[in-house]
């Protein structure tokens, strides 16, 4: 199995039932995946991420660039749950961060990036249409919970994940009129996508 965290919608009580999941998941060896939405946008967000850092063990932080700079301590604009860029090597940095706080990094773009400080992967998938909808990353980041909850090297894991909703994209924009049409052929995508569809379509690359 595997846990995931999103702190999209916060208040008290949702911070302390995901500290206790948490912990419950970390006794049981689950990994888990956190989701620093909107990390940056206000000092609460922050706050949130920084208190689940401390109080649990992070197997990977999922985020887009803004918010994995602002919890690296090297800056991003995020507004929102939107990332405004992040300047610097954001494959350097991503590295660096996950060394330090000996976890997975997996920062959406682009091109993807994943890294455990020591191995570094890019992916290559994905549609630009993937960025006019909302919610996402927060895609994305479940299914990097499903492929972290049957695989134990997590980097790869998750650079699967990455590729597999990239491809589902991929595929979902090749019948869109627009963003209403494709978010739900996304959806169907992703449900239709098949292990051979992944070998095939997967564009990943060691940095």
């Amino acid at each position: 199995g595997a846990l995931v965290l999103n702190i999209g919608t916060l208040n008290a009580a949702q911070i302390e039932s995901m500290i206790l999941a948490g912990g419950m998941a970390n006794d049981r060896k689950i990994p888990v995946i956190l989701d620093p939405v909107g990390a940056g946008a206000t000092r609460f967000r922050t706050a949130t991420v920084q208190r689940l850092m401390d109080e649990l063990s992070i197997s990977v932080l999922k985020g887009n660039a803004g918010e994995i700079g602002v919890l690296a301590g090297a800056g991003g604009k995020v507004r929102g749950v939107d990332s405004h860029g992040l300047a610097g090597d954001v494959v350097a940095i991503a590295k660096d961060y996950a060394k330090a706080a000996r976890l997975v990094v997996s920062v959406s773009g682009e091109t993807d990036i994943v890294t455990d400080g020591k191995r570094t992967l890019l992916v290559e998938n994905g549609h630009p249409l993937m960025g006019s909808i909302s919610g996402t990353g927060c895609m994305a980041a479940s299914v990097t919970g499903v492929f972290c909850a049957v695989s134990e090297d997590l980097l790869k894991a998750s650079a699967a994940a990455l590729a597999a909703f990239g491809i589902a994209g991929e595929r979902a924009a090749a019948g869109a009129k627009g963003p209403f049409s494709f978010k739900t052929a996304l959806f169907d995508e992703l449900a239709g996508l098949t292990p051979a569809m992944l070998v095939k379509g997967a564009r990943i690359k060691t940095a």
